[in-house]
């Protein structure tokens, strides 16, 4: 499957999304007269990042007809081992962040070398991951909060340039680098082809084991990183850290028009995901919706853009065998 042709499919879920925006904006602009105030918008543009860096690792994976359950856990372990390391060990703390991000490549890593080698679910074995990592942050913090004050590793999370978010520009440019990697790269296309038919794409040639596992370890890695800037924006690691974060993005993604059953997806789509649902968190606070509706909102964000998906799938088969 060329990707390019992945992209121009998906134009109108791409508009559609974008009208979608706008019209939530204009609600919540006419609930609140703080919504469209530039602190408001500060606030949501500061914060896309946490959640926008992991999604492109789930794009990835969903591409491939997988799917990662284990990113929150991993964000959570991430900034435990950072802070440990740096504040009972004594190790700097730019090494102990580096040490940190490589964790949470091990674990996906292991994911990949699950699903791949011993041929496991992904699902469940990134839902086994999900429960075992998350353990391993408690068992190392003792279920204690750590305070990380350094002035330099808050400029990760709380740092601007030319009054943009750091964050914000590391997310952007790591959108770049994944979109030229995924559209414009003979490995990018083979993940289409992988999500199309792994078995096809053995025969084609393509060594799937190797992708898989590079996937997945780059979902573990983008998950880490997600990790440091919300310890570096909270000043503070704790093992409950991230909690729901792999549903956040699943539904993000998804949204996005990704489709979990592989083979389709955009990180453009991906991208607006994040910023519709990031906005839509921001408003129903702004509105004061108690948090009981705004996890029933989120829930029913993630049942309609699974069902839009499996609508889309569906769709499409029929248009391949009207045309057969």
């Amino acid at each position: 499957m060329n990707s390019l042709k992945v992209l121009r499919g998906s134009n109108i879920t791409t508009l559609t999304l974008f009208a979608s925006f706008a019209v939530m904006c204009l609600f919540f602009a006419a609930q609140t007269p703080f919504f469209l105030t530039s602190g408001n918008l500060q606030t949501i543009i500061s914060t896309l990042a946490v959640n926008g860096i992991p999604a492109i690792g789930m794009t990835l994976v969903l591409i491939t007809g997988g799917v990662d359950i284990s990113v929150g856990s991993v964000a959570a372990l991430t900034g435990v081992v950072t802070s440990l390391l740096w504040l009972q060990y004594g190790i700097p703390l730019g090494i102990s962040a580096l040490i940190g991000l490589l964790s949470g490549g091990l674990v996906g890593f292991i994911n990949g070398s699950l699903v791949t080698l011993l041929k496991i679910n992904p699902l469940i074995t990134t839902l086994g991951t999900f429960s075992v990592v998350r353990g391993l942050a408690f068992v190392f913090s003792e279920g204690q909060t750590n305070l990380l004050s350094n002035e330099a590793f808050q400029f990760l999370g709380r740092g601007q340039i030319l009054n943009i978010p750091f964050s914000l520009l590391c997310m952007i440019a790591l959108y770049a680098v994944f979109s030229l990697l995924l559209y414009h790269t003979a490995f990018g296309r083979n993940l289409y082809m992988i999500g199309g038919s792994a078995e096809a794409s053995r025969l084609a040639g393509i060594a799937v084991t190797r992708h898989l596992l590079v996937v997945y370890t780059v979902s573990g890695l983008l998950a880490a990183f997600s990790g440091l800037i919300s310890v570096s924006q909270l000043a503070s690691s704790a093992p409950r850290a991230a909690t729901g974060l792999e549903f956040t993005v699943i539904t993000a993604v998804v949204l996005g028009g990704t489709s979990m059953a592989g083979g389709k997806g955009t990180l453009i789509g991906t991208l607006v995901g994040v910023i519709i649902l990031r906005t839509l968190d921001n408003g129903l606070v702004l509105i004061q919706v108690s948090s009981f509706w705004q996890d029933f909102a989120r829930g029913l964000v993630l049942v309609l853009a699974v069902g839009f998906d499996q609508i889309r799938a569906r769709l499409t088969g029929r248009m391949k065998r009207r045309a057969v």
